[in-house]
């Protein structure tokens, strides 16, 4: 079991992480922008998955969202006052391309220009995802990530976005978590396009990898000073018990969830034995695939919520295994737990086994059941708390040795949720979906105060500053 941080009265100060740490919070596309079919935007897989009767727990879609297109500058303006330093976006390719052979649509790349310029001018460091998910549904009614003629259209959009944005855009990641795009999205069926097939989702999974490989030299080339790195879902897996069978398990889920991706882009190719268990439905590669998923990186990006604990499932699918929740766990209202130990135990793991250049926890977050108070504040002491744990966790994997260069909060607002729409809340900020009100909650006021160095035993509702804003 993994172990779990509960001292919250260690003291705990930006400063404990160095002057070059880098704090910064996440957003992406569909889940804030809106703004669905204006400026020559087309339809995404996501909007078309939404219009399915019963994909989204609410009902809800990201057709309006947190409003971002039109309320970027408030946004950013919020990210500022956090006292970050970087601010991670992701772009939406459907906005860029309307159709196979069209031209960049100049709508689209005028508003990322202006966002990104909106940052720099705020003195944020802007850190763009390039594939947060919503494929244009153009490209999935032609065959989607399964075919590789999607690989090629990606490059297209990596290379046309670098060259618009290179010479202001330094910190680069080409696809965030690869497995919920393949699993999600083709396996499980909770996520766009919601295809239930296995060989699909990993003939996916191989395919958005290839993409990845082809895209980092063209960024490079477009962006002189590039960092280039990828982001992925990984999870420290336990089993359920001392049987060797579990055990076994274990390994089995730590290959796929784990394993397939960090040996794949560490050049050690997919792990065989993952390989021997997906038999006839592993991917179909072609020459030169893994050395282009191998291509050299700037920094691994590590997206960490959970742990996994794992038995023994002969016949389940993908890898004979069965995930385990054990009762009487701190969860948080998504049913995740919380266990601050399993990062730390997670990043060592990463740094003692592929040595990577650096480390950029690219998202950790939390979803409660906030409630708006009576002056409309959110105190959200649960959400801090989960923060205030997980950063003295990574203090710790710090002290440790591993490379972490950097923290980016998920997320700056509360958004579309995906397969849970509106109803699950990430944010340290509250966002009042009907009138569009951005209200700091507890755990954004724990976190700017934490970076102004101020007083951590000071109540966050008596700042002096004003954390609402009307839409």
């Amino acid at each position: 079991m993994t172990k779990t941080v509960n001292d919250q009265t260690t003291p705990l100060a930006a400063s404990d992480f160095g002057r070059d740490f880098l704090w910064g919070c996440a957003t992406s596309a569909y889940q804030i922008e809106g703004a669905a079919a204006e400026d020559g935007r087309v339809e995404s897989i996501w909007d078309r998955f939404c219009a399915q009767p019963g994909a989204i727990r609410d009902g809800s879609t990201g057709a309006v969202a947190c409003d971002h297109y039109h309320r970027w500058p408030e946004d950013l303006d919020l990210a500022r006052s956090l006292g970050v330093r970087a601010y991670r976006f992701s772009i939406a390719w459907p906005r860029i391309f309307s159709g196979p052979g069209a031209r960049p649509n100049q709508r689209g790349l005028d508003f990322y220009a202006r966002l990104v310029d909106g940052m720099l001018e705020r003195g944020l460091e802007p850190w763009a995802t390039l594939y947060h998910w919503d494929l244009p549904q153009y490209l999935q009614d032609a065959g989607g990530w399964q075919h590789r003629a999607t690989i090629d259209a990606f490059v297209e959009f990596a290379d046309t976005m670098s060259g618009h944005l290179g010479g202001r855009v330094k910190h680069w990641i080409t696809h965030n978590e690869p497995w919920c795009t393949a699993m999600h999205g083709n396996f499980d069926g909770a996520h766009a396009p919601g295809g239930k097939d296995l060989a699909t989702a990993m003939q996916v999974c191989h395919n958005v990898l290839v993409s990845h490989g082809r895209a980092v030299p063209l960024i490079r080339a477009n962006s002189d000073g590039a960092q280039v790195g990828i982001s992925l879902s990984l999870h420290p897996i336990s089993a359920a018990s001392e049987r060797p069978q579990d055990e076994a398990a274990r390994v089995r889920q730590d290959g796929l969830r784990n394993r397939w991706f960090l040996d794949a882009l560490t050049g050690r190719g997919y792990p065989r034995d993952v390989l021997a268990l997906l038999a006839d439905k592993a991917p179909q590669t072609a020459a030169g695939d893994m050395e282009l998923i191998a291509s050299p990186l700037d920094f691994i990006g590590v997206n960490y919520y959970f742990p996994e604990m794992v038995e023994d499932a002969p016949g389940t699918e993908p890898v004979d295994t069965r995930l385990v929740l054990p009762a009487g766990l701190e969860r948080t209202a998504f049913g995740w737990e919380v266990a601050p130990g399993g990062l730390t135990a997670l990043l060592t793991r990463i740094a003692r086994d592929y040595q990577p250049a650096a480390i950029y926890v690219t998202e950790n977050g939390s979803t409660y059941d906030d409630v708006v108070g009576p002056d409309g504040e959110v105190d959200d002491r649960e959400r801090q708390s989960y923060l205030v744990r997980h950063l003295l966790a990574l203090r710790e994997t710090i002290a440790q040795g591993a490379p972490i260069k950097g923290y980016f909060a998920w997320s700056l607002l509360d958004n579309f949720e995906w397969g849970e729409g509106l109803a699950r809340r990430f944010g340290i900020t509250h966002v009042d979906f009907e009138t569009q009100r951005r209200t700091l909650k507890t755990s954004g006021k724990w976190l700017r105060a934490f970076l102004a160095g101020a007083d951590q035993s000071a109540d966050p509702s008596a700042d002096p500053i004003n954390d609402s804003t009307n839409g």
